[in-house]
């Protein structure tokens, strides 16, 4: 897990402390939170490392199918069931059994899920047989589980018994503060497997990607960089190597100001948050503001020297990551 911002040592601390139990597990995050790398790093710090990792994502399996792939069939159970085949459960045998995007599976087989679980046997289609099975399960989605359970789209018992640890993995957007060092990493991901000798983003190219909301998280950042380092004709990446919509952002159409605020706090929250639409970036802040890089900092200076004004949704002076790059 790449990062040291507190939302991510919390999820830490949450992996440390499920890894040794062999309680069920509920992962929780946005599409591209790295709900399956969690996932793995339960089962790679459990007494079950050893055992299969077996990932089986539900949303990706019709209806009709999904019994099939996760209990198995005995020879002649259907037309074309030619030999025995092992569902997930028994191919994760002694380990862990991944169930991603499980809330999207229909109710019936939650019901038969939850026998499973509570029983661990399984019934192979076409036997009557029950096989004992010793799994580790985790499950995972990206949907919001309460109102799924108000929807009747999840049964509450099948929350209820998987819901013994919970862990909540943070959208990128609330982690800014670790996207320099995602980029560090991934920037020498690709640049090893593209044999390039890419080092680093440049000021400018860092502080589009953290003022960036990444609707599709790790995930999204990861596509980004694979393809910057690929286009990438120097050592540092630089805007010119990210997508249009990084180099020309839209910036925000409203400033958050608090009723009755004087023209003075008024100026004040427009630079603060225009340096925090940046990531920081000073240069980037002043020309969009109009402004000198100069007299940008004389102001920011002023400013800070002043009583702290009303900051919404917690943004720091300096903008999200705190430091501020010029």
């Amino acid at each position: 897990m790449v990062g040291e911002s507190p939302a991510i040592r919390r999820v830490r601390s949450l992996i440390q402390t499920a890894a040794p139990s062999v309680a069920p597990v509920i992962i929780t995050g946005e599409s591209g939170t790295g709900k399956e790398l969690v996932a793995r790093a339960i089962h790679d710090l459990s007494s079950r490392c050893s055992g299969p990792f077996i990932a089986l994502n539900c949303a990706a399996i019709p209806d009709t199918l999904i019994e099939n792939e996760l209990f198995g069939h005995e020879r002649g159970a259907f037309t074309g069931a030619n030999g025995l085949y092992l569902g997930a459960f028994e191919q994760a045998n002694g380990g862990t059994l991944v169930l991603d995007e499980f809330a999207e599976m229909r109710v019936e087989m939650q019901v038969k899920l939850l026998r499973v679980l509570e029983e661990m046997t399984v019934r192979r289609i076409g036997s009557m047989k029950q096989v004992a099975v010793d799994v580790r399960t985790v499950a995972a989605t990206n949907r919001p589980l309460e109102q799924a359970i108000k929807e009747g789209r999840v049964r509450d018992d099948l929350f209820y018994r998987l819901n013994v640890f919970s862990i909540e993995l943070p959208p990128l957007r609330e982690r800014v503060d670790d996207v320099p060092r995602l980029v560090e990493y991934f920037i020498r991901e690709f640049s090893d497997r593209e044999h390039k000798h890419v080092e680093a983003a440049d000021d400018e190219c860092l502080g589009s990607l953290m003022s960036h909301r990444w609707p599709g998280n790790i995930r999204q950042l990861r596509n980004v960089i694979e393809r910057a380092v690929i286009v990438s004709q120097s050592r540092k990446l630089s805007l010119r190597d990210l997508p249009r919509e990084f180099r020309h952002p839209e910036p925000p159409q409203w400033l958050k100001i608090r009723l009755g605020s004087s023209r003075a706090e008024v100026d004040r929250e427009l630079i603060f948050q225009t340096v925090a639409f940046t990531g920081g970036n000073k240069a980037r802040a002043a020309a969009m503001l109009g402004l000198s890089r100069r007299a940008l900092y004389n102001l920011l200076g002023r400013y800070e020297a002043q009583a702290p004004p009303w900051r919404p949704n917690g943004a720091s002076h300096n903008g999200r990551n705190g430091t501020g790059n010029s």
